[in-house]
């Protein structure tokens, strides 16, 4: 069976959409759809032209977070297992379904991308480290990891974000020069917050 990209990302979307749990609030469709345009993009800018690669690049991203749908913690493990049902079978390798399951699993925080494609998925589901709509989506990861118990106090929030973004790196030469000066504005604002936090304490 011949692979269906706009089947296969219509069928997934509306699972995203009918099925995720809604506390997730970071977790969503609207992440997937970020991280899917946001690796084409990046892809284009690295020259990864080659259709095949492209679309094994773009089915790893629609599939990243569908194992979000059964466990939280491990989810890039079930997500590998939602994506290899659906693509058994189809006109894809098993060589090609090994790289998609590959390139999600890079994704696993701390990242850690083997090639070129594993480089690009990390770099796109970050990209917002780096964006103008960084305190939108990170509001966002706030009221998920609140409602899961994640974290109990704004100042431990705040800490999370400076030790998580201090640790975080681009790995593609797109991203490290679009993104990383305005990350680390961020993160300079968030030290500032914490310092105002800590303050208001005293």
């Amino acid at each position: 069976m011949q692979v269906d990209f706009q089947i296969l990302k219509e069928k997934v979307l509306e699972m995203l959409s009918l099925h995720s749990n809604p506390i997730f609030a970071y977790h969503s469709v609207s992440h997937t759809i970020d991280v899917l345009s946001t690796s084409e993009k990046i892809a284009a800018e690295e020259g990864v032209t080659d259709p095949h690669q492209l679309l094994l690049l773009k089915l790893a991203a629609l599939y990243h977070d569908t194992g979000f749908l059964v466990i939280y913690k491990g989810h890039e493990e079930e997500s590998c297992q939602i994506a290899i049902k659906d693509l058994i079978g189809t006109n894809l390798s098993a060589k090609d379904i090994e790289i998609i399951c590959a390139t999600i699993m890079a994704t696993k925080i701390p990242q850690s991308p083997k090639d070129h494609l594993g480089e690009i998925i990390c770099d796109a589901d970050l990209d917002y480290l780096g964006r103008d709509d960084f305190e939108m989506i990170s509001n966002n990861l706030r009221k998920e990891y609140f409602t899961l118990g994640m974290v109990q106090t704004e100042a431990e929030w705040i800490q999370l974000q400076i030790k998580f973004i201090e640790r975080h790196n681009y790995f593609t030469k797109t991203s490290r020069e679009k993104r990383s000066f305005k990350k680390l504005k961020h993160l300079e604002q968030l030290k500032n917050q914490a310092v105002s936090t800590t303050n208001s304490r005293l």
